[in-house]
């Protein structure tokens, strides 16, 4: 007996189904040397603009390799794991065409970011990223506020310093991400409880040593 109801249509093929493209795009974070939160942008194709690292998924490619492909094609940039951020759907984000994005979001050291390419590559302050394509500017606001909640109470969560850093370049660290100064007694009562001294200080810089610290948790 055949049970299915005439509006069952689960045995048609997938090919009568419209198929959007779908694209990763990679935000890429990390601190300059102005201790700025910066995004890594790549030149765009047509040698005009810029736009995030990304690319059109291949067939029978996995979304993490694609992302490592336009990495190392586009920027020079290896041995990274971006994870997923969000997907933008919005139907008309792309004037070529119905695509999808899947984008993805990494924050890093900047010495993990020092083979990229020098000329077709650049970081810009995430707060003034300059005219980007497609909803790549919406994408670098939604991986900041991602990572901003996890500043809110630990020190340093991703790493952008290292394994030792001081309390000052700690607190500026969080200034950047978090978009705001922060009080230095306060912060620094906050934060202390989750360090641990290294019995170590700064040297060859200007004014007195600085005491050096590492996260409790390691």
């Amino acid at each position: 007996m055949n049970l299915k109801s005439p509006g069952d249509r689960t045995s048609r093929p997938l090919t009568d189904y419209p198929r959007p493209s779908v694209a990763v795009d990679t935000a890429l974070l990390t601190l300059d040397a102005d201790h700025r939160l910066v995004v890594l942008q790549v030149r765009r194709n047509s040698g005009r603009g810029w736009a995030l690292p990304g690319t059109f998924l291949h067939k029978g490619e996995r979304l993490a390799d694609a992302v490592n492909r336009s990495l190392q094609t586009k920027a020079n940039v290896r041995g990274l794991r971006p994870h997923q951020l969000q997907v933008f759907d919005d139907p008309a984000r792309d004037d070529r065409g119905w695509v999808l994005s899947v984008a993805h979001i990494e924050v890093v050291r900047a010495d993990q970011l020092a083979s990229r390419f020098t000329e077709t590559t650049r970081l810009m302050p995430v707060e003034q990223p300059g005219r980007l394509p497609y909803d790549h500017a919406d994408i670098i606001v939604q991986a900041v506020e991602h990572i901003r909640a996890r500043y809110a109470d630990d020190p340093d969560p991703d790493r952008l310093l290292g394994e030792e850093f001081t309390l000052r370049e700690l607190r500026l660290a969080h200034e950047a991400v978090i978009g705001e100064s922060l009080q230095r007694d306060s912060f620094r009562r906050a934060m202390e409880p989750k360090l641990v001294a290294t019995g170590a200080t700064t040297t060859g810089g200007r004014g007195r040593p600085a005491e050096l610290f590492r996260r409790a948790d390691g």
